[in-house]
């Protein structure tokens, strides 16, 4: 699928959703320079970027862009329109296409932001391109057990608790169940 062709970037009352491009590099540290201590085990909390250049960023940044030429990964940053803050992402992954047209996504809301929506709003607009710009059919999310926020916001968006994959994922040495939650393009 060729990006130049694709309209990735949507936004939302509050939030602009959209590849991340060299020069958002000082709002991408910014974002996690200012993150809480973590909030539960699925949030990485605090982390140290001080070694990170602009150099190294736009490496990460043409490395998105290959994905995304290759159809593998489209990794989109979610800002918030009334500042310009990088507060997140979405990601939506390739599983495979032909007959299938399956993907997978993530997402990811810098903790300084829970609790005020964007989540559910970045990934329901991260769905519509899923489904309207890179033609996907099924969208899955792969949750863990007890990832009880991610699993209100799969719900809020309208995605539906499937299965427990066991021994799905391997994490922190050891192979994890998953609960499938998915949604199909109407």
């Amino acid at each position: 699928m060729k990006t130049k062709e694709l309209k990735l970037q949507a936004e939302t009352e509050r939030l602009i959703v959209r590849p991340l491009t060299p020069e958002d590099y000082e709002e991408w540290k910014e974002g996690f320079r200012h993150r809480l201590p973590s909030q539960s085990k699925y949030d990485g909390g605090t982390l140290d970027l001080s070694g990170w250049t602009k150099d190294m960023f736009r490496d990460v940044v043409k490395k998105y862009d290959r994905l995304a030429e290759e159809d593998e990964a489209y990794v989109l940053g979610v800002f918030r329109k009334s500042d310009q803050k990088q507060i997140g992402k979405v990601e939506i992954s390739t599983i495979i296409r032909g007959e299938f047209q399956w993907g997978l996504l993530g997402y990811r809301i810098h903790n300084q932001f829970f609790k005020n929506g964007y989540g559910k709003e970045a990934v329901r607009e991260g769905l519509n391109i899923a489904f309207r710009e890179l033609g996907f059919h099924r969208i899955e999310a792969h949750i863990n057990l007890d990832n009880l926020p991610s699993i209100r916001l799969a719900e809020s968006v309208g995605m539906t608790y499937e299965c427990t994959r066991k021994k799905f994922i391997y994490e922190e040495e050891e192979w994890t169940d998953n609960l499938i939650y998915y949604k199909n393009d109407e």
